[in-house]
C-alpha cells in the first residue's frame, strides 16, 4: 500500500532547504501556515525538493490541493470537524492523518478515514498549559486502533518517557528546529 510510513514526523511553515537537510530522512514532512493562504508555488518548490532528496511530504488543512499536486498525503487539525475523504479520489500511497485532543475528536477523525492520528498534547506546552500526561494519553491511544503520534511538548528532556507510551512515533517542531 504506502511506502514506509514515517513514524517521526516534523511542522514546517516556510522553505528552508538547510533546516530540512538537517534532518533524518526518515522524518516525514508536514508543511502547516496559519499565518497566509496556501501558496501552490512554495509548496510545490517543497514537494520537488522533498521528492529529490528521497523524502515524505505532506500538506496541512487542505486534501484537495494535496491530491491535486500529488504529494503523499495531507493532514487534517483537530479543529477541521467535517471533512468527507469519501468525495476524494485517493491515489493507494495518499495519506491522510489528523490530530485529536479528546475523544470527540478521536471519533472525528475516525469518520474522516485519518490513517495516523496525532493526539496532543502529550506534555505541556506555550498553548496548552496541561498536556495530557503518559497515564491519559495511553488511555486514549486505545480508544482508537489508528497509528498514534504523541505531539506536543516533546523534547530532549522527555524524549526517553515516549517508552511509556502506546505510540506508533512521534511528532515535534521545538524538538527538531531549537
Amino acid at each position: 500500500m504506502h511506502k514506509k510510513i514515517p513514524n517521526i514526523f516534523t511542522f514546517i511553515s516556510d522553505f528552508k532547504k538547510e533546516e530540512i537537510l538537517k534532518l533524518n530522512k526518515n522524518i516525514g514532512i508536514i508543511f502547516r501556515n496559519y499565518k497566509q493562504e496556501n501558496n501552490k508555488y512554495i509548496i510545490l518548490k517543497i514537494k520537488h525538493f522533498c521528492k529529490s532528496n528521497n523524502r515524505r511530504f505532506y500538506l496541512a488543512n487542505n486534501i484537495k490541493l494535496a491530491i491535486n499536486l500529488d504529494l503523499d498525503g495531507a493532514y487534517i487539525p483537530s479543529f477541521v470537524k467535517k471533512q468527507d475523504i469519501q468525495n476524494y479520489s485517493l491515489r493507494k500511497k495518499f495519506l491522510i492523518m489528523g490530530s485529536a485532543h479528546n475523544v470527540y475528536q478521536i471519533r472525528q477523525k475516525e469518520k474522516q478515514s485519518v490513517e495516523i492520528l496525532f493526539l496532543s498534547p502529550l506534555f505541556k506546552t506555550k498553548k496548552y498549559k496541561d498536556g495530557l500526561g503518559i497515564i491519559k494519553f495511553n488511555l486514549l491511544s486505545r480508544l482508537t486502533k489508528k497509528k498514534i503520534i504523541a505531539l506536543g511538548g516533546i523534547n530532549k528532556k522527555n524524549i526517553n518517557k515516549l517508552k511509556l507510551t502506546n505510540t506508533y512515533g512521534f511528532s515535534g517542531i521545538s524538538y527538531f528546529f531549537k
